[in-house]
């Protein structure tokens, strides 16, 4: 999808200052789109943002307008939500360990948080959201799971309630290849740092999913949503244990050191689960699970003979197209980051 629908419309990405809000930017700075807010509460990131976008885009750097505020806090939401046409909600704690040891804080940001962003934005008559959720909402195991999995059910209510005009709408993907706080560019360093890699457990699986591609999972939900709507984007996975030596064929050997699972960590992710596969609707590179539009007045829904309350298997990165070493080696290359690591430049990639 090109940018076209955005032409001329006011875009805010909550969290707007991570790899995410970076890599949408990228995408959208140079179109004919009228402004984009960055929504966060880091100043100094945002400051870093500002200059980066002066330096690389001369042109074209004043559409962004930068927002400090915290999604915890509705006023801070709605001051600057006023005017926009279109959100991306991806503002989120998200670090598996920390979400474990202050699962409160998970709470305020992940649910509570959500709730306000969707309140300002049907308080402020937002045409559509688009909100980030992870593959850990599913079958969650730890606090950061389950708070995602609350935030998708704070999604999926606001959207059932129809009472706005607002279209909201959820993307569910795994792990993001170089994002902030990703393993890849840990990797990487303890080579170059001439360290062993430390690897939890070799066998574990993860998805994998570029920057880019998580982009264009939101614009394609952007496209296609309908109230409710959760998309979720058909993703190869490979084994740690395989990435860690793709990595290595890429940077160089320095051995790997087997540390054990840590807090709250999955052997593999789930995608969709199979209650929701029995909903999904296959659309090519990506699933639609559309929501559960029934009220709580089952008795005018009682269907006649079987019912069916889950398909076979759940799409997970254990039986998705497993990589090899060579196939993960070829992945990671579609990573901004791995490419300009190669050349001594990740410093100047998005994270």
């Amino acid at each position: 999808m090109g940018n076209s629908a955005f032409s001329g419309a006011t875009l805010m990405i909550t969290g707007g200052t991570g790899s995410f809000g970076n890599t949408v930017l990228k995408h959208f700075i140079t179109s004919d789109i009228r402004e984009i807010r960055i929504f966060s509460r880091d100043e100094k990131k945002q400051d870093d943002m500002r200059h980066f976008l002066q330096e690389r885009y001369p042109d074209d750097f004043g559409k962004v307008r930068f927002h400090v505020g915290d999604v915890r806090d509705l006023s801070s939401v709605q001051d600057a939500m006023r005017g926009v046409d279109y959100v991306f909600h991806a503002a989120a704690l998200k670090q598996v360990p920390s979400c474990e040891f202050f699962p409160m804080e998970a709470v305020r940001t992940n649910v509570l948080g959500t709730d306000n962003v969707l309140h300002a934005a049907i308080g402020c008559g937002v045409r559509k959201v688009v909100c980030l959720s992870t593959d850990k909402a599913a079958y969650p195991i730890n606090a950061m799971g389950k708070s995602k999995a609350m935030m998708e059910s704070v999604v999926a209510a606001n959207a059932r309630n129809g009472a706005s005009t607002t279209t909201i709408c959820c993307t569910r993907y795994g792990n993001v290849m170089c994002s902030r706080g990703s393993v890849i560019p840990l990797f990487i360093n303890r080579i170059k740092q001439g360290e062993a890699l430390t690897v939890t457990d070799p066998k574990m699986t993860r998805f994998l999913m570029n920057l880019d591609e998580a982009v264009d999972l939101v614009k394609f939900a952007f496209e296609h949503a309908e109230p409710g709507d959760l998309f979720i984007q058909k993703s190869p996975a490979s084994t740690i244990g395989d990435l860690a030596e793709a990595v290595q064929e890429l940077f160089g050997r320095t051995g790997v050191q087997i540390i054990g699972t840590r807090h709250g960590e999955k052997l593999y992710e789930t995608l969709m689960t199979r209650e929701e596969a029995l909903r999904a609707e296959d659309m090519g590179e990506y699933f639609r699970v559309r929501a559960d539009s029934r009220d709580l007045n089952y008795d005018k829904f009682f269907i006649e003979g079987e019912v069916h309350t889950m398909a076979d298997e759940s799409y997970t990165s254990d039986n998705t197209t497993r990589l090899d070493v060579a196939g993960t080696v070829e992945k990671l290359k579609t990573a901004e980051y791995v490419r300009l690591a190669l050349e001594g430049r990740e410093s100047e990639a998005v994270q």
